[in-house]
């Protein structure tokens, strides 16, 4: 961790030093990848799991509220990038079958009826973490991913063809990101009454706070503002594979904000290549397109287009990735993708065994600093599992390397977990900190 900043203002009362800069311009951002697979009500000690997957999302909570800048830290903000739980009903909702679109009949054993399991487990646990963020007093967002609508089924345009299916898994019985949904079948969500009785605009997680801002669709989109590092900065939260009307709403956040240096969190954005589209067998915008917008065409439609965006986050893909693209004003936009929730090296699998995806206590650290010319970003990967950073652990590639980016090296692997950003035109969209 980074030096305490009370030790550090104790420092300065004692010694007369001014090292105000050195406070102020520097500060964490937070990503909390996908955690359905902790908060999984079957990945409990008390159903027979090696492992407390409750716990370790708890440990997730308790790290980052402690590393808070108001008690020392430096954590001024954190997302989430959705898929907080596991399951959901696997009935179509009452909004997607009116406008036409229809289930499989019968619907495929692998998307099961979990009501009880969400509503005695997952869903109480989420908010036991998030309520450990929200009485520190921390700003936070957090976005609906697939795992958090109320519903999933297969959509009967798309019929499943389980011989050929099996010929496209790989070794670990993953599809290929290419796999032909006229085979494999199509998956869809629907529903966000159930993320919103949680992390709605009207829950005591966000209701009257200063700085959640705006929202959209109940609160499944949303925009807040922080000040950190001598900055104020607007954040917005997409649902998955946000629609037009939702891009719409963000704009006219931008225009009453202008200037602000500006993120964005949503799930689906970006794949492990590092490419802007969907898997093909969940691909909201191909399926419903009313309603749906896909990655690029966010991309071209509203991220490209707003100067003052300059990041943007996502999950839902198992692995990292990180690439930059100039806007249409020829500055950089960086944009990331956190994910570790296939990880499950701590339950201890056997050699050649496929782990249970447990996340291993991941998280994502961006500890930016605006003290130099150049200001930076320090990418870290930190597990509170572990209570490593990814660089401190030699085996880190061994147990993890070939389940995410297997085309990658072992020090490509290593790099994609601890590596340094340069914001080269901040200051010049931005200005100097104040």
């Amino acid at each position: 961790m980074k030096i305490n900043k009370l030790f550090l203002f104790g420092i300065i009362l004692l010694t007369g030093c001014s090292v105000e800069s050195e406070i102020d311009q520097k500060f964490t951002f937070v990503v909390i990848p996908d955690t359905q697979n902790i908060v999984n009500y079957t990945h409990q000690l008390d159903k027979g799991f090696p492992v407390d997957g409750g716990a370790m999302f708890i440990e997730h909570m308790e790290y980052i509220a402690s590393n808070i800048e108001a008690r020392g830290g430096e954590v001024a903000f954190v997302t989430s990038v959705g898929d907080v739980w596991q399951h959901t009903d696997n009935v179509i909702d009452p909004g997607h079958y009116a406008r036409g679109l229809r289930p499989l009949n019968p619907a495929p054993a692998d998307i099961s009826l979990h009501l009880e399991g969400i509503k005695d487990f997952e869903l109480p646990l989420s908010r036991r973490g998030y309520d450990i963020l929200a009485q520190s007093g921390i700003e936070f967002s957090v976005v609906p991913g697939n795992h958090d609508y109320n519903t999933a089924w297969m959509d009967s345009n798309f019929p499943i063809d389980p011989v050929k299916v099996k010929a496209l898994q790989d070794i670990n019985g993953r599809l290929f990101p290419g796999s032909d949904p006229k085979v494999v079948g199509m998956r869809h969500y629907g529903g966000l009454e159930t993320f919103n009785s949680v992390f709605g605009d009207d829950s005591d997680y966000f209701k009257d706070k200063s700085w959640y801002i705006s929202s959209f669709n109940g609160g499944a989109n949303s925009a807040q503002i922080f000040e950190a590092g001598g900055y104020k900065f607007l954040h917005f939260g997409f649902e998955m594979q946000a629609g037009q009307a939702v891009i719409d709403w963000a704009q006219s956040v931008i225009d009453k904000y202008p200037g602000l240096p500006t993120m964005m969190t949503t799930h689906d954005y970006i794949m492990p290549d590092g490419e802007r589209k969907a898997r093909a067998w969940i691909d909201f915008a191909s399926i419903d397109p009313t309603e749906h917008l896909g990655a690029e065409q966010i991309w071209q439609s509203f991220l490209s287009k707003n100067d003052q965006i300059f990041m943007v986050f996502s999950g839902h893909y198992q692995g990292q990735a990180y690439r930059v693209d100039n806007n249409d004003f020829g500055n950089s936009v960086y944009q990331l993708l956190s994910n570790y929730q296939g990880r499950g090296q701590s339950a201890n699998p056997k050699p050649g065994e496929r782990p249970s995806g447990l996340s291993d206590g991941w998280l994502r650290l961006m500890n930016f600093d605006f003290s130099n010319d150049v200001p930076t970003i320090d990418v870290r990967t930190y597990s509170t599992y572990y209570k490593k950073y990814s660089n401190e652990i030699p085996e880190y590639a061994n147990w993890y390397k070939n389940i995410e980016q297997p085309e990658m090296s072992d020090a490509e692997f290593k790099a994609a977990d601890h590596f340094t950003i340069e914001l080269g035109d901040f200051k010049k969209r931005f200005g100097e900190p104040k």
